[in-house]
């Protein structure tokens, strides 16, 4: 919930699902956890090279989709766990998890608003016309916690170690930049059926 390169594969994750008639089931993981299990290193913390690279190729590739990412927003990766605890419990509601998911982060990465917060969270959910104050009671209970902590496990247990991370038939594409890939994989096995 708080990548920019996500919010920068979302729709075209959307796309390739739809093309294929497939479903994406959504599953918010904590990605300082993931990267504290996996060697990862959180934006903050990295070299200044590192930083200064990440802008240019943000840049790069909104350009290149016409999409605009804020890469320094004001509330630059705030704590996401109820963000993402608000999408796992909007999944088990039958909610639209794409739309819920998609705002969140344009919450974050476009709109310089604290995705930690619950008045944004609560902004964003009535935006899309969800009982916002319901979810974020959901949010809180403990069997949407565990689901948290499930898939942060099990996405550690298929080999992933950053975000956006997609897995399709046990195999792992890490970046928005695999999409075409993911396609790929998506096809050969199309191919086979």
């Amino acid at each position: 919930m708080n990548s920019d390169w996500a919010y920068l594969g979302a729709d075209r994750l959307e796309a390739l699902a739809a093309r294929h008639g497939l479903s994406i089931r959504h599953r918010p993981v904590d990605l300082p956890d993931v990267y504290a299990r996996t060697g990862g290193v959180l934006l903050g913390r990295r070299a200044p090279e590192r930083q200064a690279y990440r802008i240019t190729e943000l840049k790069r590739w909104c350009r290149k989709l016409g999409l605009h990412v804020n890469p320094l927003p004001a509330h630059m990766c705030p704590n996401a766990d109820l963000a993402s605890r608000v999408v796992i419990a909007a999944d088990r509601a039958g909610q639209p998890v794409a739309r819920l998911y998609r705002a969140i982060l344009h919450a974050e990465w476009c709109d310089d608003q604290d995705i930690s917060d619950e008045r944004t969270l609560l902004d964003v959910c009535e935006s899309l016309g969800l009982d916002g104050r319901e979810l974020l009671a959901a949010a809180q209970a403990p069997d949407i916690e565990a689901l948290y902590r499930r898939y942060t496990d099990e996405a550690v247990a298929a080999g992933v170690f950053g975000s956006p991370s997609y897995v399709f038939e046990g195999e792992l594409f890490w970046g928005q930049d695999r999409l075409e890939m993911l396609e790929e994989a998506v096809a050969r096995r199309t191919a086979r059926m």
